[in-house]
């Protein structure tokens, strides 16, 4: 809504700047300009010059076959600021230690930031292999289950413009996806799902399975996951069945219920 002059800004820029952000934040996907001038009562032209200004700095991605606008990376970037100054960390990791120890096996808590997963918790199983994924470690979010699941939440359009073609594909053990049309498929396996695999992707011999956490907006704020070894038989469904639990609560604690 328009500001009422009592309310109104000593910094108009800015201030509608952030409420751009904020609505974005809001949205299941990208929307029009129109859209947004509308919705939050900004001079159509001022909502132009801000969406370029914001795109110049990576935190708003234009979608010009749709004629409508996303967060972009570097909003992500905050997102993960936000993780790395400790408040999901916190809430997260007794969930993950009790995770660890119901089901026998390493689990850990990653967050979104552009095209990477970042671990924030990792509590490591008894008798079990040491991980790649320590605390502040970062991997191709596309061959971790945490990063699946988190992508198979983000809208398609967004998931679009973070792979747009092929060099955007980082390898590690050659499995995994290697342009946007076999994400898409690995992605459509997750939703039917509702959870996230990988085998060897990140490290041969070990594998994985993710569950996303969202927040009050439905977007994914983190992923919960377990690892274990390729020649361990354990039931990829029945796991995610724990980690669901530890999501769920933990989506409790952040507020999204």
């Amino acid at each position: 809504m328009p500001d009422s002059p009592r309310t109104r800004p000593q910094v108009p820029a800015a201030d509608q700047t952030l409420r751009i952000l904020s609505f974005l934040a809001h949205q299941r996907g990208p929307v029009a300009a129109s859209t947004i001038a509308t919705t939050l009562g900004i001079a159509r032209s001022s909502v132009y010059h801000l969406l370029d200004a914001l795109e110049a700095h990576g935190f708003v991605i234009h979608l010009p076959a749709e004629r409508r606008w996303g967060l972009g990376t570097a909003a992500f970037e905050l997102a993960g600021g936000f993780s790395r100054q400790q408040p999901l960390a916190r809430l997260g990791r007794p969930l993950v230690a009790a995770l660890a120890d119901r089901a026998g096996e390493s689990a850990h808590l990653a967050v979104m930031t552009g095209r990477d997963v970042l671990y924030i918790v990792e509590e490591r199983a008894p008798r079990r292999p040491a991980l790649v994924t320590d605390v502040g470690v970062r991997l191709p979010a596309h061959l971790t289950a945490t990063g699946r699941a988190m992508l198979a939440v983000l809208p398609r359009e967004q998931v679009r413009a973070l792979y747009p073609d092929a060099s955007a594909f980082a390898d590690r053990t050659g499995r995994g996806p290697s342009g946007p049309s076999e994400l898409r498929e690995v992605l459509r396996e997750v939703r039917a799902r509702g959870f996230a695999t990988e085998d060897g992707e990140v490290t041969l011999g070990l594998r994985s399975v993710g569950v996303a956490v969202r927040d009050h907006a439905g977007w994914p704020a983190a992923a919960i996951a377990l690892t274990w070894p390729t020649d361990a038989e354990r039931d990829a469904e029945s796991l995610a069945a724990l980690i669901r639990d530890a999501a769920t609560e933990l989506e409790r604690r952040i507020g999204r219920t």
